[in-house]
């Protein structure tokens, strides 16, 4: 339940917050607009780091990475008597398919992360952090890196933070463009120089983390939040969203819209707000289906969606997720079988090999699927797939396996006759062709 009729007056008031301001990835616009002030005050009065973590629990954040643990117990988990030195990590390898919401934070807001990493540093009693981009971000990397000069210039990172005995270095590293480092351990183990992997856990990075020391992985919107909800108090922040999930949330629109677009929106604003601030549905069509958080997310049908709010408890109650807000629009044009079979090719393309059902299933589910869109699919190829998602899920090390096989489940129980009319007449039940997009290896 939402605390607000009004969602459209809080859009952009956190993480987006400098978009529009001139340059605004320069310190000189993010101190005109009060960037740096809390961190300068949390310095000035040496604010106990117990109060700090008090506040960001009391705000109810929930990590933008996908899995919306609280940020605030997350935090607490490194103790004062754990060994040192201790190390932030600033998952920046936005690699969900459907999602683009960490990039506008790093090419245009790059000062507020940093303030926000120095914040969660401080916090915790660590010492050392550092922000992973996704391969693929050069000019974000870039922008990132001229903050970063700046604030060390400026005495706001590094040695001696402005004057006082406190030093927290950090670290803008450029990935090698895989998905599977989108995985905190996986990331982790690229950082030591090894083989980007997902490690097993226990033990969890807070006990043997980065080169084996405790450490704290959280995502840029995550980290992004951390100095507005110091300014303006937990009360405001848990007030923009709802009673369990509080803030903002940044959702990019994308698929069959007029105006496909990014947007950061209170958590709970109604989904048919947010497909009326991209324009619609493309004229002459109707909704029909939505992966409401990035395509390892459960696909939604019209009905189950239109009426829903966007926040992590309506959604966990539809059987789907808010996952990294990546919401992805289908209307009734789209075949399912083919889309399915695009998902599942790009998991079975990123999956790292390390757990057998991951490597092995994926690939199964890819070749039955192509197989169907070929016109060459049997009926008993449906439990099939079914059969292979359930034995991955829950499977694996990390979530991979979760990621490829939800799609699996339920495309093919939300949409069964459309695979069924595929297998039967060897063409689309709604493009009226076989091939499509099924023939790429």
């Amino acid at each position: 339940m939402t605390r607000h009729r009004d969602n459209t007056k809080y859009m952009n008031s956190v993480c987006y917050r400098m978009l529009g301001v001139e340059q605004s990835w320069t310190l000189e616009a993010y101190e005109s607009m009060g960037g740096y002030r809390v961190w300068r005050q949390i310095i000035a009065k040496q604010t106990p780091p117990e109060v700090l973590l008090k506040e960001i629990k009391s705000a109810v954040l929930r990590g933008r990475g996908g899995a919306g643990f609280s940020t605030g117990i997350k935090m607490s988990f490194i103790s004062a008597s754990s060994p040192t030195p201790r190390y932030l990590v600033c998952n920046s390898d936005e690699g969900e398919p459907g999602t683009c919401k960490d990039t506008l934070i790093l090419q245009f807001n790059p000062h507020q992360l940093i303030e926000g990493m120095l914040i969660a540093c401080y916090a915790q009693g660590l010492s050392v952090a550092y922000n992973y981009l996704r391969g693929e971000f050069m000019h974000h990397y870039q922008r990132c890196q001229q903050a970063l000069e700046e604030a060390m210039s400026h005495g706001l990172c590094g040695d001696d933070i402005l004057g006082s005995d406190i030093g927290i270095q950090i670290y803008n590293v450029l990935g090698a463009g895989s998905y599977i480092v989108g995985e905190e351990t996986a990331m982790l183990n690229s950082l030591e120089g090894r083989r980007g992997v997902p490690r097993i856990k226990p033990p969890f990075p807070a006990q043997k983390g980065l080169y084996g020391k405790p450490t704290t992985v959280n995502n840029t919107e995550t980290l992004a939040s951390l100095p507005v909800i110091i300014e303006k108090g937990a009360d405001w922040f848990l007030n923009v969203g709802t009673q369990k999930s509080g803030g903002t949330k940044i959702f990019c629109i994308s698929g069959h819209v007029q105006k496909p677009g990014v947007f950061e929106m209170p958590l709970g604003t109604p989904f048919a707000t947010l497909l009326e601030m991209a324009g619609g549905i493309k004229e002459g069509r109707q909704l029909k289906a939505v992966i409401p958080g990035g395509s390892s997310m459960k696909v939604l049908k019209a009905d189950e969606i239109i009426n829903l709010t966007m926040d992590y408890e309506s959604l966990q109650s539809a059987g789907s997720g808010i996952g990294s807000g990546g919401v992805i629009v289908m209307d009734d044009s789209t075949c399912m079988v083919e889309t399915l079979v695009c998902i599942s090719h790009f998991y079975k393309m990123e999956s790292c090999g390390q757990c057998t059902p991951c490597r092995e299933g994926s690939g199964w589910v890819w070749r039955v699927l192509n197989r169907i869109c070929q016109g060459q699919g049997r009926l008993d190829d449906l439990p099939k797939l079914m059969s292979i998602a359930a034995q991955v899920e829950g499977r694996t090390i990390c979530a991979f396996g979760e990621a490829f096989s939800w799609p699996v489940q339920s495309f093919i129980e939300k949409f069964y006759d459309e695979f069924e009319y595929f297998i039967l007449h060897k063409k689309s039940m709604i493009t009226g062709v076989s091939g499509g997009v099924g023939g790429y290896e």
